[in-house]
């Protein structure tokens, strides 16, 4: 399997490079995404890749663009990544990339648990409540919520940790009936994808959405949905209240991280040992597996 750390398209202006994605131009009103096998932890993106890890991405993100494009639009355009770029550059694109519409993204990143976890469990112990959302005395790490709730976060600079803010907040920043919007769109598309999730015996605990305006202000879904990386899913039949339950995503990454006593969490990131990069890559393999019911097209 070919690994892409970093994608060298020549024939395309470049936009820029993220923690996992690099973006070029593709006219006016088009971007060709390219999701690489770059992995960061704790906003470090790390120095060795996840073979087949963008593969992952980009595969899962487009089912549930099709599993759920009757809720709300979103950034496909159906052309073909191998058609925008030069012949000797197609495999960097080949089951890995996507030509989105160029929307104005909203700057807030749409939040929705159904778990609380996380950062979400951190704050309810302090406080009681999550983003001012008062819960329930008596709740225990990984219990469920009698319904999802939307923690909006705002969005912060490549390095920087996204803030978690109040719904008020969000409405102050982006206007009281695009804040709603957003909030309805995205508990639907995280109720109707644990559901469907359940069936295939994956709890979705967690996960962030991002929106995107076009030229006429029509929301559109952009960017990942519903991946390894922006959810936390874990396997029903491990699930249980109390503890932190295994996830099929970096966390080895992250266990491992935990461990150095030396490294501050900050760039540059340490190297990686062999058996935490095939463990990590055997989990995002296994999610899309469970998801789809197919393998990864490699």
């Amino acid at each position: 399997m070919n690994s892409l750390y970093q994608s060298s398209i020549k024939s395309l202006p470049l936009l820029g490079h993220g923690k996992v994605r690099d973006n070029y131009a593709v006219g006016d009103d088009k971007i060709l995404i390219v999701t690489s096998d770059r992995l960061s932890a704790f906003d470090v993106v790390m120095n060795e890749p996840i073979p087949g890890k963008g593969l992952v991405l980009n595969q899962m993100t487009d089912f549930w663009f099709e599993k759920l494009g009757h809720i709300v639009p979103n950034h496909l355009t159906g052309v073909a990544p191998e058609s925008v770029v030069a012949a000797d550059e197609v495999d960097q694109v080949k089951g890995r990339a996507v030509v989105a519409k160029r929307l104005k993204p909203i700057m807030v990143e749409a939040v929705v648990r159904g778990y609380i976890i996380g950062s979400g469990w951190k704050d309810y112990q302090a406080t009681g409540a999550i983003c001012g959302i008062k819960l329930p005395e008596g709740l225990q790490q990984a219990e469920k919520l009698a319904q999802p709730i939307f923690t909006p976060a705002a969005k912060a600079d490549l390095g920087e940790h996204d803030e978690n803010i109040s719904f008020e907040e969000m409405e102050q920043r982006i206007g009281a009936e695009l804040a709603a919007k957003m909030r309805d769109v995205a508990i639907k598309l995280y109720t109707e994808a644990s559901e469907y999730a359940a069936s295939r015996g994956i709890i979705i605990a967690d996960t962030k959405f991002e929106f995107g305006l076009d030229d006429n202000g029509v929301m559109h879904l952009m960017d990942e949905v519903l991946t390894a990386d922006s959810s936390r899913f874990w396997p029903a039949d491990s699930y249980a209240v109390g503890i932190s339950p295994p996830s099929f995503d970096k966390q080895f990454v992250r266990d491992y991280l935990e461990t150095l006593t030396d490294w501050g969490k900050t760039a540059p990131a340490p190297a990686l040992p062999a058996d935490v990069i095939n463990k990590t890559q055997a989990k995002y393999f296994e999610a899309i597996e469970r998801l789809t019911g197919e393998k990864l097209k490699a």
